[in-house]
């Protein structure tokens, strides 16, 4: 377990958001800041902790060793990667500023804590790697941050 992820998505992540000026322009994507964060929140936090759930994965089941591999690794997400799940456009905004998306991812991040804190052996549905225990949701969570970060040209010292 890499305590250095979670502790980056615990304490360093929020703030690299809150320092991002809404303006900025994505380096690759449709998104904006804004969209980006609530997609972070509503999207991928919401299905680590379990409030969103998965169905089933778009990944086939012969790739997902493969798929779950990649996710493990150091290997950051290509820029322009496309999510099947996603429009071609970005969602609308569901919130009015971009402090209240943070608000929310905040609120979801402190959720995520608490549900595995409650029930260490919980494992949620992915739509892309199959089954995730809470090790490999913060391996997920931080590699999909810092590809975010990346996206708008966020530099992360110690990483």
């Amino acid at each position: 377990m890499s305590i250095e992820k979670e502790n980056f998505l615990r304490t360093r992540l929020v703030t690299y958001l809150q320092r991002l000026d809404p303006e900025t322009t994505p380096r690759w994507g449709k998104m904006n800041v804004q969209q980006m964060i609530e997609h972070f929140a509503l999207d991928a936090l919401r299905n680590a902790n379990g409030r969103l759930k998965i169905e089933k994965t778009v990944t086939p089941a012969d790739k997902l060793p493969l798929y779950l591999e990649f996710m493990m690794s150091e290997k950051p997400f290509k820029e322009n990667t496309k999510n099947v799940l996603m429009a071609e456009e970005p969602a609308p905004l569901r919130y009015k500023t971009v402090q209240a998306a943070i608000g929310r991812l905040q609120e979801e991040l402190i959720y995520f804590f608490e549900v595995y804190e409650k029930n260490p052996t919980m494992v949620i549905l992915n739509p892309f790697f199959g089954e995730l225990n809470f090790e490999q949701n913060v391996q997920l969570l931080h590699k999909h941050a810092l590809h975010h970060l990346r996206q708008f040209g966020v530099v992360i010292s110690g990483e």
